[in-house]
């Protein structure tokens, strides 16, 4: 399936699975109708190559600027100064990805929202949105952005996971939710495909996260099993369904949000003409 306009709002295209063959996969995506990407920063390190990568790309490329919480632990003086810097490019539109990890806990629970703090308040000087992360700590997630969201310039809940009740608190609180190929695993995604059901289409975006998060329902997998942009429209084809909307009205929408949010200016035709 190919349905053009779409942007993929979360890849790490800078990860090592992507080293040898970049410009192939970005064509791939191309040509499967996806438009745009945002390249997810996770580290000022990883951060500084996303906008590299962006920069090489014009028009295609975007990129974000945060620490993940795995790498709280990593956060100085430093870090806030080079994220403030990187913030300042046009082509860095949103602050992350940031948030809490309690699944995995590779940061204490301390550092983490110490970090999670620093990068609020480095987001709001800045007047860009959240690219955020939370995985099994929605109280303190939650209870944090709501005491900085006056100063805030909106966010997105990215690869969001969880169920109805932590949906409907982020829709209210004002968050956009980013839904991934999570939603193609059986195994795991109830919570989620019964939260999508009341998803506005005004707050809904869509990703792949690749090289993570391959769709596990793929008719024919990648022998890498190394997620791409490319299957973006799988996702798209799949949350349409657990929504029930028309797939070309979910795929509008999909993308009128992403610009709103991030700023986003349309793609150059010729451009990205595949």
């Amino acid at each position: 399936m190919k349905t053009p306009g779409l942007i993929d709002i979360g890849v790490n295209l800078t990860h090592e699975s992507f080293r040898d063959d970049l410009p192939e996969v970005v064509q791939r995506a191309r040509q499967a109708g996806v438009q745009q990407m945002i390249v997810t920063g996770t580290s000022a390190e990883a951060s500084r190559s996303a906008l590299e990568l962006a920069r090489r790309h014009p028009g295609l490329l975007f990129a974000t600027a945060g620490v993940h919480p795995h790498h709280a632990g990593d956060f100085g003086p430093d870090t806030g100064a080079s994220l403030t810097q990187l913030l300042k490019e046009p082509v860095v539109v949103a602050a992350g990805e940031c948030g809490l990890d309690y699944c995995r806990n590779y940061s204490p629970h301390p550092a983490q929202r110490a970090t999670f703090e620093a990068q609020l308040a480095i987001a709001s000087a800045a007047g860009k949105p959240l690219f955020l992360h939370q995985r099994e700590a929605h109280r303190d997630f939650l209870a944090m952005l709501q005491s900085f969201w006056p100063g805030l310039h909106g966010g997105v809940a990215h690869c969001f996971t969880d169920g109805p009740r932590e949906l409907e608190a982020y829709v209210d609180l004002g968050l956009y939710i980013g839904v991934t190929g999570w939603i193609c695993d059986e195994r795991r995604s109830q919570p989620l495909r019964e939260a999508v059901r009341e998803l506005p289409l005004d707050r809904v975006l869509i990703e792949t996260d690749a090289p993570y998060l391959l769709p596990r329902d793929l008719p024919e997998k990648p022998r890498s099993r190394r997620n791409e942009p490319a299957l973006l429209p799988h996702v798209l084809l799949t949350l349409a369904r657990y929504m029930q909307v028309d797939p070309d009205e979910l795929a509008a929408a999909t993308a009128r949000n992403t610009r709103r949010l991030f700023r986003l200016a349309p793609a150059p035709g010729p451009q990205l003409a595949a």
